[in-house]
């Protein structure tokens, strides 16, 4: 895999939605590096990604409550276990769940294996609440995929909040998930 400083320069053959994100990121001036690979549908599968970005990617999550009305995309450490029982009481609701890959597609133009904050261009009605593990807000670099999960980019964490999220009209909320299970 080879690591490339901003966008790709061979762009035929790549999907709308990512040439959108190198799009939106350029228009913005974050710097980021790039790199392309086999499709990536695991953590697992991330590791040699991990490897040639130099940061580890995000686990991301897009969750919904039962009655499928509110919506939500956390971002964690990959190798931090997720219990959804936790995070649901640290945000005070009913346990969440994984939402429909429909959903997906329609709030953040992206499907299962390619979740990625980069979709949150995407979310124009505001419908999909960024949470973010305090882990992946305190890291100096920020791992994960620009709406498809055959590329792969970092980029700093501070250009995310400070400017990405304000950009596409979202804001984060910083959660602290435990990395041992709490005793029941």
């Amino acid at each position: 895999m080879e690591l490339i400083c901003g966008r790709p320069a061979q762009t035929s053959g790549r999907e709308e939605r990512e040439l959108r994100t190198y799009d939106l990121l350029d228009s913005l001036g974050i710097s980021y590096f790039q790199t392309d690979h086999p499709a990536a549908m695991t953590m697992e599968d991330c590791a040699a990604v991990d490897e040639a970005l130099g940061v580890e990617m995000c686990k991301n999550l897009f969750l919904c409550n039962r009655q499928k009305t509110d919506f939500y995309l956390l971002l964690m450490p990959g190798d931090k276990p997720f219990k959804t029982k936790e995070l649901s009481h640290r945000l005070g609701c009913a346990r969440l769940s994984f939402a429909d890959a429909e959903y997906m597609e329609e709030f953040l133009d992206i499907h299962p294996g390619a979740v990625s904050v980069m979709g949150l261009m995407n979310d124009k009605d505001g419908r999909v609440r960024l949470l973010i593990d305090r882990e992946i807000y305190e890291s100096a670099e920020i791992g994960c995929h620009p709406c498809v999960n055959t590329s792969s980019m970092k980029l700093k964490t501070s250009d995310l909040i400070k400017i990405f999220l304000p950009a596409v009209k979202h804001e984060a909320t910083v959660v602290d998930l435990p990395r041992e299970a709490a005793e029941e």
